[in-house]
């Protein structure tokens, strides 16, 4: 299977299977030096854990990382860095009877089509629970770019048709929110609407947003490896992801030069952007401002509802999928989208090392 290799210069290689015997990441270009434990990564996996909420599934995963490489004395060697996280909670069985039938929504037929053969475990490589081994990538990459001062701030936007009031923007409320909303009053109306949901035995999907705060200008590259194009390549990558946006997005297609444009002005003794339309992206290049992008999921798939689906047999069956599955995959989601984000910013910021003479004679120049 090709394709389970993301990044240039830094790259993760994800593998493992969401029945298997566990999941993981090898991590090239990591530079060497970065203090790092276990317990770096384990702060995001534990953000993305199943079973915290009624609103996730039920499946007991503690999703305890194992540096396997690439460390010594709590310190990167350079090396490649291999993480592994063991699966501890599969429940096989509760797929035996729709083995034979391809469930809506999944993947499960495009990889008959595709390969012959498929795991019918909960989707093996097309399971959510590979995004487990991003979030261990991804939190390395996070580790780097924070020690340079850069910042990272994701939450869940929208659920359903709710969204958050940016006016009531409450980051301390975030921290405590199991739907990753920093609004109380938004996630008053989308808990309703959720267990009203879960109560039909449907589910429901949602928009997650990430703030990248203090990133230099001239990050990515202006013509293929554009920093949005790298960004809509790495969130498109996510199971269940349907669309990106970067700043305005589609709404700006509804928009005017005169509106769309960010001016500038003298603000605090600065010359800053009066607005940040572009979401911090032009060109394909960061601007120096706020990168914001946000990526839309659709709902979970695995519903209790009952369903109409072709079998292996080429015939329809009625199915309804057993199971400990998620309601709504949008809060879990939010550190997947963050540890992507992190992994396009420090591949793209390790390439722009190369930009300029100055900085190769600041690493390799002679002492005069």
């Amino acid at each position: 299977m090709a394709g389970s290799t993301f990044g240039k210069l830094y790259r993760v290689t994800t593998w493992g299977e969401s029945h298997g015997r566990g999941i993981g990441c090898v991590i090239d270009g990591c530079p060497a030096g970065l203090s790092l434990k276990e317990e770096d990564i384990q702060v995001l996996l534990d953000r993305r854990r199943p079973g915290q909420s009624r609103y996730s599934t039920k499946r007991q995963e503690p999703d305890q990382v194992e540096i396997w490489s690439g460390t010594f004395e709590g310190r990167t060697t350079g090396t490649p860095i291999s993480l592994i996280i063991r699966n501890q909670d599969q429940r096989s069985r509760d797929y035996s009877k729709i083995s034979g039938i391809y469930r809506p929504g999944h993947a499960d037929i495009t990889f008959d089509q595709k390969y012959g053969f498929r795991d019918y475990r909960g989707g093996g490589r097309s399971s959510g629970r590979e995004t487990a081994a991003r979030v261990a990538g991804g939190a390395v990459a996070e580790k780097v770019l924070q020690s340079l001062g850069i910042e990272f701030l994701s939450y869940s936007r929208k659920i359903g048709p709710v969204s958050i009031s940016m006016e009531r923007f409450d980051r301390e409320h975030l921290s405590l929110s199991p739907l990753c909303m920093p609004d109380s009053l938004a996630e008053k109306e989308a808990t309703e609407l959720l267990e009203e949901s879960m109560r039909r035995g449907d589910s429901l999907g949602g928009v997650v947003e990430c703030v990248v705060t203090n990133l230099p200008a001239g990050i990515g590259e202006p013509v293929f490896d554009k920093l949005d194009a790298r960004l809509g390549q790495a969130l498109f990558s996510i199971g269940a992801v349907k669309g990106v946006e970067i700043g305005d997005g589609f709404s700006a297609a509804e928009s005017t030069g005169s509106c769309n444009n960010d001016q500038w002005e003298r603000r605090d003794g600065k010359i800053l952007k009066k607005t940040n339309h572009a979401g911090g992206v032009l060109g394909g290049m960061s601007d120096g401002s706020a990168l914001t992008v946000r990526a839309a999921f659709k709902p979970t798939p695995s519903i209790s509802q009952k369903q109409s689906s072709l079998g292996v047999d080429g015939d329809l069956h009625e199915i309804e999928i057993p199971g400990r599955h998620d309601p709504i995959i949008v809060p879990r989601a939010v550190v997947v989208l963050e540890a992507m984000t992190a992994m396009v910013l420090l591949d793209l910021l390790l390439e722009g090392m190369g930009a300029r003479m100055e900085n190769l004679e600041k690493i390799y120049g002679q002492t005069r």
